[in-house]
């Protein structure tokens, strides 16, 4: 007979993600896993095949977590405004209780850039092209623009987001700010 689990998954997982978030996958070992989660190796083990299995776990848990900024970015219809709440909107989030500073998906984007993790970079592929996919469309909503302005401002915004990800973890708040209106300023 299989035993009971003495742990619940979600809440293991939500102590991961913050270790990985904070860490970086490779600079979170077993271990660390083990201490953090509050759970042994076999238990890590059995439910989630391997560090590997929590770490994209992890990915799924932060994904579902910062959903409803997605979903409002996606549902907002004022355009360039909307990008610019956005990228507010997912400095706030950091600044949350318990939060890290910076956003998972773009360290691990980074820190997967080279690696031949394929289900990695797939995935951090789709989110990047999901969220390049969600501002052109609000780019698009200024009917002034051309096809080629667009593409060339979605690729500046989207290298201003991963560097708005990386600076949120160093800068001061009102240099995070400085930051996104000048970046809106230059559109």
């Amino acid at each position: 007979m299989a035993r009971k689990k003495e742990y619940n998954e979600e809440q293991v997982i939500e102590k991961a993600m913050n270790l990985f978030w904070r860490n970086g996958y490779e600079n979170t070992s077993m271990q660390l896993l083990e201490k953090e989660m509050g759970i042994n190796k076999f238990s890590i083990y059995s439910s989630f095949g391997s560090k590997h299995g929590v770490f994209l776990e992890s990915l799924k848990s932060y994904k579902a977590k910062i959903n409803f900024i997605f979903e409002k970015f996606k549902n907002a219809s004022n355009g360039v405004e909307d990008i610019k709440q956005f990228f507010y909107d997912s400095v706030n989030i950091s600044n949350e209780q318990g939060h890290q500073k910076g956003c998972l998906v773009t360290n691990t984007y980074n820190e997967f850039s080279g690696s031949e993790d394929e289900t990695i970079k797939d995935q951090m592929n789709l989110f990047m092209d999901n969220l390049k996919a969600l501002i052109i469309e609000k780019l698009k909503m200024d009917s002034s623009k051309d096809e080629e302005s667009i593409i060339k401002e979605a690729n500046y915004l989207l290298l201003a987001k991963h560097g708005l990800a990386a600076a949120s973890r160093v800068n001061t708040q009102k240099e995070i700010e400085d930051y996104i209106e000048m970046t809106f300023k230059n559109l």
